[in-house]
């Protein structure tokens, strides 16, 4: 198995990584065969997936330039994965130039990769983290030089928490996080669910288990499951809605049927 030069050293590149997945659905270069394996495994059961990403990054960067024209110029990304085109730090600095970004990642190819992208570029950083121990994150060096806790901030689990199971009580962690964040904060979320994907559910489940024998289940949880997260936050119009739906740049009609699968949602701190 050929070993690409920009792998990081210790990378075991038989074993199939999420971000690398999601990298090859969004036509990135960072994969290896095995991930590509995996992904097409998986859009076996859903061809539509590569949409469901795309749709997933557009709502992440609405997200972020509601987040700006709301006055928040900071930016914590849990589980960014590895940067492609448009990414957080560069819809943030275009809407405001001097906007501070901290992304936070546990695949050392999307940290090696983010440290590269980020090079030279003083408002922006990278760590090695998980999103199941916040308090590593929060006291980390990189969120202490460029994150103001006292002011408001946007924290973004983009297609992360469907990666974490109950058993490492998902609900825990995200309300350390909420809580140690400012008034006026925002908290910027995308989940993956059965409801809205426009095929039969034992056929999506196809691609669960595809997640599942690689060993990065993906939990599909419902709406109210989903809700949940946002306990102590006041949702922002329209709500928790298909990714399509959240203040669309197009018409919902002329979207993929696939870009209203999972829900997305941003709230608010009092």
């Amino acid at each position: 198995m050929d070993r690409p030069t920009w792998a990081p050293p210790g990378i075991d590149i038989s074993v199939p990584s999420v971000s690398r997945i999601y990298d090859y659905y969004l036509g990135g270069s960072h994969n290896f065969e095995v991930d590509r394996e995996a992904a097409r495994k998986a859009m076996e059961f859903l061809p539509g997936l590569p949409k469901i990403m795309q749709a997933n990054r557009a709502f992440m960067r609405r997200a972020v330039r509601f987040a700006v024209d709301e006055g928040v110029t900071q930016f914590l990304d849990i589980g960014s994965g590895i940067p492609t085109f448009g990414n957080v730090h560069e819809v943030a600095q275009a809407a405001s130039p001097g906007a501070h970004v901290v992304y936070v990642d546990h695949d050392p190819v999307a940290v090696a990769h983010s440290q590269a992208v980020l090079n030279g570029n003083e408002e922006a950083d990278v760590l090695m983290g998980d999103l199941r121990k916040p308090r590593e994150i929060l006291t980390a060096e990189q969120v202490d030089r460029l994150i103001d806790l006292d002011r408001p901030v946007a924290l973004l689990l983009v297609a992360v928490l469907h990666f974490v199971e109950d058993a490492d009580d998902p609900y825990a962690a995200v309300a350390e996080l909420r809580d140690a964040l400012a008034p006026g904060s925002l908290f910027i979320v995308t989940h993956a669910a059965y409801e809205g994907i426009p095929v039969q559910q034992e056929q999506a489940a196809g691609t669960v288990n595809v997640y599942k024998n690689i060993r990065n289940p993906l939990i599909m949880r419902t709406r109210e499951e989903i809700a949940r997260f946002f306990e102590g936050y006041d949702m922002v119009e329209p709500g928790l809605v298909p990714m399509s739906r959240w203040r669309p740049d197009t018409a919902p009609e002329e979207e993929d049927p696939y870009s209203s699968s999972g829900f997305v949602g941003v709230g608010r701190k009092a």
